[in-house]
């Protein structure tokens, strides 16, 4: 909130504007003209970093002046002063919510609806402006569009996995390691059913968090024929396209601020929020694996088991039950499919450096480039190395006590990087990785 002092500094400048204007009539000839030059000139406005003016400014503190004189040239606290002005989750929830059960009720009428709760106290603004911008993000305000300016329809597919969607919601704080941490909620929507393949509060929104529920959602319901995603990072991954080609999937990206491709999903993260976030409890938050445990008995109890009026009554499992007769299964190489890929330089001492970890590896392949292959997840259980494109063996983490037993081979031990062949036994074994006779 602004002091005194610099509330004035601020109106002593706006006078010294408008000063040599102040006595022209509102109509007089040339007015605008000299607002346009005052307009074009920079200046050192107290309290903002801004050197310009635009001339309706200028115009608007000279009426100002004019109806108020100089007090009405400092600046006025804000009427919602010590007030609530962001609105919180849980009422954003419910004025979205309103507005879809009916939609030709007006702003001023989903805020009376909405006073009518609980949730909303006395002290909440609820400003028809901050209530429109919400609903028009939302995609709940379409009445005052052109007809002809955007050709949107309300799509639904007829069977199971033809069309998946995923979107990633903040979640509540939790406890990771002493210290309590943002959760990310990971989740995705069969379009025909509404059935949840899999959903995962993440530590995270990356494409790391993302492909092990990815995983897990093909494990539980098949392969999609479609996937429906946002055009964030982890959706935008080149690994993420990769694992879609080999399963056939058609990866599909949602156009840039148009949220009403994925409102299914967004009306399901409404329901999350307002049904599940309020129950939890502090075992649920001290850890994922607890809040995730709390999420999968909320959504197969709860939401699965629900009649869905989008559905027309019926519940989702009912539905996936009704038109998952064409749903195809997963191969059995799906874990080498989900696996992540690095590239690595060998060091001299048969290690490489993957995220953290220290992995050793075959002598022969010491100045080598090997392909490491890994589970973000399952890192430190091991990675597959891979060199030109054959697998070589599956490295552990380096055990430097283990190794201070072992007995060293002096050849090894010498080897240059450049030159790994200055052995036969070296030298075969690494023309046997290369494929040469």
């Amino acid at each position: 909130m602004l002091d005194d002092e610099t509330r004035d500094k601020i109106a002593l400048f706006r006078y010294g504007l408008i000063g040599d204007l102040i006595h022209r009539s509102a109509g007089e000839k040339g007015l605008y003209a000299l607002l346009t030059e005052k307009a074009q000139k920079p200046y050192e406005i107290p309290g903002t970093l801004r050197t310009r003016v635009a001339p309706e400014t200028i115009r608007g503190w000279l009426r100002a002046y004019r109806r108020g004189g100089f007090e009405a040239l400092r600046p006025q606290p804000r009427r919602d002063h010590g007030r609530c002005r962001a609105l919180p989750q849980n009422v954003a929830d419910l004025l979205c919510s309103l507005k879809e059960d009916k939609p030709a009720l007006s702003v001023d009428a989903v805020i009376a609806q909405a006073r009518k709760s609980s949730l909303v106290t006395p002290e909440l603004v609820l400003a028809p402006s901050t209530v429109h911008r919400l609903l028009s993000r939302h995609g709940l305000m379409e009445k005052g569009q052109e007809p002809t300016s955007k050709d949107r329809r309300r799509f639904s597919f007829d069977k199971a996995n033809e069309l998946w969607m995923s979107d990633v919601m903040h979640g509540p704080g939790v406890f990771d390691v002493r210290r309590k941490r943002k959760s990310y909620l990971i989740a995705l929507l069969d379009d025909a059913t509404r059935v949840v393949p899999y959903a995962a509060f993440t530590s995270a929104e990356n494409v790391g968090s993302f492909l092990p529920v990815l995983e897990q959602a093909v494990r539980r319901r098949g392969v999609p024929k479609r996937l429906y995603v946002d055009n964030g990072s982890a959706f935008r991954s080149r690994h993420l396209a990769l694992v879609c080609a080999k399963l056939g999937v058609t990866l599909i990206h949602a156009r840039p601020y148009q949220p009403q491709g994925k409102g299914k999903l967004e009306r399901w993260f409404r329901s999350a929020r307002m049904g599940l976030l309020p129950q939890l409890g502090e075992p649920d938050l001290k850890s994922l694996a607890a809040l995730n445990r709390r999420l999968w008995g909320w959504v197969e109890a709860e939401y699965h088991m629900r009649p869905h009026r989008g559905l027309d009554g019926d519940t989702p499992l009912d539905r996936w039950a009704m038109s998952a007769q064409d749903v195809q299964l997963p191969g059995a190489d799906l874990d080498e499919l989900f696996l992540f890929e690095e590239k690595r330089r060998v060091h001299r001492d048969r290690t490489v450096n993957l995220r953290g970890v220290v992995f050793e590896v075959e002598a022969a392949l010491v100045g080598e480039t090997v392909t490491l292959r890994f589970a973000p997840e399952r890192i430190r259980h091991g990675v597959d190395v891979y060199y030109k494109g054959r697998k070589v063996h599956r490295a552990k983490p380096v055990d430097a006590y283990a190794n201070c037993f072992v007995r060293r081979d002096h050849n090894t031990k010498t080897l240059e990087p450049q030159q790994p062949a200055k052995t036969p036994a070296l030298g075969l074994k690494l023309r046997r990785l290369r494929g040469e006779q």
